[in-house]
């Protein structure tokens, strides 16, 4: 039953029928021919997925970014990038990195990123003698970022699937993000050098001074979240609301690059991409039974687990078996389908749950920037004005680096799990 929903939904998928549908008539389809479930089951198991508090973070989050791409704020986010590391050896390729992990802060979208500041970045990059398939394929691997440090809005999902706290889960994702972000500072050095590339500028405090005081206020969104999550004060979806409300205020009160007219088209804009997530949240509820039914995930463990892998091992096959899954499938219907299906196999193995979502979140990242289904890749070709295939030839050298990063936070649960035993939160 398991493989053939599957082939039925890749069959679907690529003759370009959306991937909500595709999940949902495949899932249906296996139903109605190897179950006796009734159909009006099938929407009671939909409503009740997303019956769920937790899901209420999604379209908020999804919000608070639409809202900052809109009120411009990637400029000042860039501007302070800037006057901080522009005066390194190659300087604009750690501002590509710097503002990404600012604006990941904010966003919680990788999306987002590339088409607000990414093509900020590029441009900047190759005014300063970086060849354009670099300086792309930089902007598109910084961009995954926003999709690893809090408010990222795959973690969210992550935590609701698997049903863990998310305020944990988030708060899990900053040290890693961080981590992958000095790797391509130490990249991104080493390349300059070598290449010559962006010989540094004199170090100016006044202009960290004038920028940083420019960028303060949307940079306090992300210190507003983690500090109260992490103290309990509120929870991730109330902290979403909150979150919406300031950046609405910077950005028709303080700032008013939004006119109150265009508040309806964002909220609209927001309502259709968070319909699209949750409308696969939903039909993979039905292929999430099809599994269980079948005993997938008992299978799965079993085979593992008769393998005698220890936890470290198994995390790594896990992670291979992400990568490629990754590469063919959207990362949100991959984790609504595959964390159901491995959170047994991950206990039965001792491995962290909270480890291994943060591991899942950041591997099915990777599929955001690969062929053939990368949103990112298409999206950094349009804002570059380059094809496809030479986003991806640019791309290879980031794209081995941020793979390498992930690998070595496989290796070392410490990063992920120390800084949470620090503040007391696991």
């Amino acid at each position: 039953m398991s493989a053939i929903l599957f082939a039925l939904f890749c069959v679907l998928s690529a003759l370009g029928v959306p991937l909500a549908i595709a999940l949902g008539l495949a899932a249906v389809a296996t139903l109605l021919v190897f179950t006796p479930m009734p159909l009006d089951l099938l929407t009671q198991t939909m409503f009740s997925s997303m019956n769920s508090f937790l899901l209420v973070a999604v379209p908020l989050f999804i919000l608070v970014g639409a809202v900052m791409e809109r009120g411009r704020v990637a400029e000042r986010i860039f501007d302070f990038a800037e006057s901080m590391v522009g005066w390194l050896p190659g300087g604009l390729g750690h501002v590509n990195v710097l503002s990404s992990v600012i604006f990941s802060g904010v966003s919680g979208s990788s999306v987002a990123d590339i088409a607000s500041v990414g093509a900020i970045e590029i441009k900047a990059m190759e005014r300063h003698g970086f060849p354009k398939g670099y300086a792309v394929g930089m902007t598109l691997c910084t961009a995954t970022l926003s999709s690893i440090i809090p408010p990222s809005i795959l973690i969210v999902i992550a935590g609701s699937i698997a049903n863990v706290s998310i305020g944990t889960l988030l708060v899990a994702g900053l040290v890693p993000g961080l981590f992958i972000a000095f790797a391509f500072l130490v990249f991104n050095h080493f390349y300059s050098v070598r290449y010559g590339y962006n010989p540094p500028s004199p170090f100016n405090f006044r202009m960290v001074v004038v920028t940083g005081l420019r960028a303060i206020l949307p940079m306090l969104t992300p210190l507003i979240l983690i500090i109260g999550i992490a103290s309990g004060v509120f929870t991730p979806t109330e902290a979403a609301a909150i979150a919406v409300l300031y950046v609405l205020v910077l950005g028709v009160l303080v700032y008013r690059t939004i006119p109150l007219a265009e508040v309806p088209e964002i909220l609209v804009s927001t309502a259709r991409i968070s319909g699209t997530i949750l409308f696969i949240a939903a039909t993979s509820q039905i292929a999430a039974w099809v599994f269980t039914y079948e005993g997938l995930p008992n299978t799965l463990t079993a085979i593992l687990g008769g393998m005698n892998l220890g936890p470290t091992t198994g995390l790594l096959v896990i992670f291979v078996f992400l990568l490629l899954i990754g590469i063919f499938m959207e990362a949100i219907p991959a984790m609504f389908i595959l964390i159901p299906v491995l959170m047994p196999t991950v206990t039965a193995l001792g491995i962290d749950p909270i480890h291994f979502l943060i591991i899942t979140v950041m591997t099915l990242t990777l599929g955001l920037v690969t062929p053939p289904v990368g949103v990112c890749l298409f999206a950094a070709a349009q804002v570059s004005g380059m094809s496809v295939d030479e986003v991806v030839k640019g791309s290879l050298a980031p794209m081995t680096v941020l793979t390498l990063a992930i690998f070595a936070l496989v290796l070392f649960p410490v990063l992920t799990l120390g800084p949470l035993h620090l503040l007391g939160l696991y």
